[in-house]
């Protein structure tokens, strides 16, 4: 036999050789079926996302009753205080129409008291010689009481627009604004220098100050109208701070809105968390939450990937394969869902398996 015969026959053979393997290849794909998932046991919750933020359940804006200048501010944002504790010294900043009014009004009160007093002392020596009746001396002396205050009222308010503070009744009287809480200062909203417009019955007054009890803290937040009617109080929470990721803290549902608001188009009913178990992180006024609320947990019971599940007509179905390979289709009924996982209530079994169909393929348009 020729060299050149030879050669062809080997190559004959290697190429008979590369289609059997690619056939067998193909065909044991094929005879390793389609791919399968166990029915296991494990556990689910129902559950309600809010989302909000962290807030102090008790949180003031300190503001002043006097007008003025910010002339000196006691502390710093992040300094705890106590009841009592300064805040800001507000120095008066009267008009020039005001302090001559004060003034003048001294004087005034001044020349009253003075001509008073003559009167009343000389009443004073007519009555120790009987010669007026009592009446009339209890008369002038109430009127010389009088003028006496409305002297000391003039010098007293004279003195607080100069400088600020006056002796009332042997007690200091002064424009220091003082804490009226415990707290932590969150927030200081002017600075020394900054004119301060006074709290009155007709205008709310400049903000100085935002001051919260640290220790009580609370979640707020938005749950959607799809499940607020499976809230109610008392249900524990799970909440995720973004600033420590990784992390829960632990709350209890206390507070659920009666009416909704608007927002982005959605229709959202507010809520507040109590947090009780802070563990050991430290939490800030502000920090933006996530809320988990436990609304249903179930634990050992039977569950199935919920995209394995085929509903039509309220009927629920999935494949099954036995032990021989035979594919069958069987109705089962569900339960509870956190839209991954199933429960299976009845149909099936614990290690059955459940045929997992590959993603059906999108032809492009010819």
């Amino acid at each position: 036999m020729s060299k050149k015969i030879v050669l062809t026959l080997v190559a004959v053979v290697i190429v008979a050789a590369g289609v059997f393997l690619v056939v067998s290849n193909g065909s044991a794909s094929k005879d390793e079926g389609p791919k399968t998932v166990a029915v296991e046991k494990g556990s689910i919750i129902d559950k309600a996302l809010a989302v909000g933020r962290i807030e102090p359940k008790k949180q003031i804006a300190v503001k002043s009753k006097v007008g003025g200048l910010a002339r000196r501010i006691f502390v710093e944002v992040g300094d705890s205080v106590n009841i009592g504790d300064p805040l800001f010294d507000i120095a008066p900043d009267p008009t020039p129409i005001e302090f001559a009014e004060a003034k003048r009004q001294v004087e005034l009160s001044e020349v009253t008291f003075a001509n008073v007093k003559r009167e009343f002392e000389r009443s004073q020596t007519l009555n120790e010689k009987q010669l007026i009746s009592h009446q009339e001396f209890e008369s002038k002396r109430a009127q010389y009481e009088e003028c006496e205050l409305r002297l000391k009222l003039a010098n007293e308010k004279l003195a607080l627009i100069e400088s600020g503070s006056a002796q009332v009744a042997d007690r200091e009287v002064d424009n220091i604004i003082k804490s009226s809480i415990n707290g932590t200062v969150l927030a200081i909203e002017v600075e020394e220098g900054d004119p301060v417009v006074p709290l009155t019955s007709y205008q709310s007054g400049t903000e100085l100050m935002t001051l919260a009890y640290m220790e009580d803290l609370i979640f707020k937040g938005n749950v959607d109208e799809i499940d607020v009617g499976k809230l109610h109080q008392g249900m524990e929470a799970e909440i995720e701070i973004g600033a420590i990721p990784g992390k829960k803290v632990i709350g209890e549902l206390t507070k659920i809105s009666p009416r909704a608001h608007q927002e982005d188009g959605s229709t959202l009913f507010e809520v507040e968390i109590i947090i009780t178990d802070p563990g050991e992180h430290f939490l800030r006024a502000g920090y933006s939450a996530n809320a988990d609320i436990m609304i249903t947990k179930r634990e050992d019971i039977l569950l199935i990937p919920e995209r394995l599940i085929t509903t039509e007509d309220s009927v629920s179905t999935c494949e099954i394969q036995d032990s021989l390979g035979v594919i069958s289709k069987r109705e089962i009924e569900t339960g509870l869902s956190d839209g991954i996982n199933m429960e299976v209530v009845s149909g099936l079994e614990e290690g059955e398996l459940i045929v997992e169909r590959p993603p059906r393929e999108i032809k492009p348009w010819d």
